[in-house]
């Protein structure tokens, strides 16, 4: 199978597909080997992170593949442990190590861990960091509007893009407005849902039969039909091919409506304030 996913501008100027590879929890040969699959069939953005303990199978994927580095768009995190001066680098030096890269096309703090109050040293860190080439572009994942404020007044730059917990039954719609005003780009992990369960819904079941489509096609259809990216992870060739083909049909302003009942609210998300990872 093949498949061409269509990408999204940053807001300095670069690109980033619209659909992704999650790789988290997989491990060794069974996720190189699925990931080199996954992008031999079209999947170029690739998702990881220090904490994962997969950068290794993650670069070995990108080498069986066989599709050259520099088409190739891989994210990874700097782990909790990792904020503040000096260890930024550290840790980013030691995931290129781990992916057999010198570069990674986007680096994101990974939690804002306020306990500890590193973010914007790190941030800091990371915009030299895109200075010397390292990285090519910077951001953030679980950062809450106050947060992203707080990094932008230090620095006078935005994130690139903000990973988050996203999906229609987590949609938070006002942190995507002030996202979007500021021209970054939402990017959505577990984006089929969790113990919130989108899939589960009777209407995402009624939309899927009126389109032909699966129900987590509609989920994540809700997301990139709104320019946010979506980085699902399957390792079954056939559900990363469904997850890939989006863009073959499209939601009605009565289905968002519809799928905007499913919405929990703010509070139901992983709360960035008092959840810290390291």
């Amino acid at each position: 199978m093949s498949f061409h996913i269509p990408d999204l501008p940053l807001h300095d100027g670069g690109r980033i597909p619209a659909v992704g590879a999650g790789t988290w929890p997989g491990k060794g040969n069974d996720l190189a080997d699925r990931l080199a699959a996954m992008i031999r069939d079209g999947y170029r953005l690739i998702d990881t992170a220090a904490q994962y303990a997969n950068e290794g199978a993650v670069g070995e994927g990108v080498r069986r593949s066989g599709v050259p580095r520099e088409e190739i768009f891989l994210t990874t995190k700097v782990a909790g442990m990792d904020q503040g001066r000096g260890l930024t680098r550290a840790g980013l030096l030691e995931s290129l190590r781990k992916l057999g890269t010198d570069y990674a096309d986007l680096l994101l703090i990974h939690w804002p861990n306020p306990s500890r109050g590193l973010a914007v040293d790190t941030w800091l860190e990371m915009i030299e960091l895109r200075t010397e080439g390292l990285v090519q572009h910077i951001g953030v994942s679980n950062f809450v509007q106050h947060q992203l404020e707080e990094l932008h007044a230090a620095s006078g730059v935005w994130p690139v893009v903000n990973q988050i917990q996203l999906s229609p039954a987590l949609a938070r719609t006002e942190l995507r407005a002030f996202l979007a005003e500021r021209g970054i780009v939402a990017e959505g992990w577990r984006p089929l849902g969790g113990p919130e369960d989108p899939m589960g819904q009777i209407i995402t079941g009624k939309i899927a039969r009126r389109l032909g489509v699966e129900r987590s096609q509609v989920v994540l259809r809700w997301a990139v039909q709104q320019g946010a990216v979506v980085i699902p992870a399957s390792s079954n060739p056939h559900r990363w091919a469904l997850n890939a083909d989006l863009f073959g049909f499209e939601l009605t302003d009565a289905d968002l409506a519809d799928l905007a009942t499913l919405d929990l609210g703010e509070a139901a998300a992983w709360d960035s304030r008092t959840h810290e990872e390291w």
